[in-house]
C-alpha cells in the first residue's frame, strides 16, 4: 500500500476515479498503483508529483 500517496489524493480532495481521469488512466490502473501492485512510469510520478505538490519519491514509498 501506498499511504503517502493514498493521504496526498485525499488531502487533495480527489476520489480514486478523479485522479485517475486526471492522469488519464483507467480507475483500475490508478487503484492498482495506490496499492503498490503496479509501479506505473515516470510520466504518471511527474504527474502526481504536479498534481500533489509531493515529491514522487515520497509518493511511491510502500508501507
Amino acid at each position: 500500500m501506498r499511504k503517502n500517496l493514498k493521504e496526498a489524493r485525499q488531502r487533495a480532495g480527489l476520489t480514486q476515479q478523479q485522479m485517475a481521469d486526471k492522469l488519464g488512466i483507467s480507475l483500475r490502473y490508478y487503484q492498482n498503483i495506490e496499492t503498490g501492485d503496479r509501479t506505473g512510469d515516470f510520466t504518471l510520478w511527474d504527474m502526481l508529483e504536479d498534481i500533489t505538490g509531493i515529491h514522487q519519491r515520497i509518493l511511491r514509498e510502500l508501507s
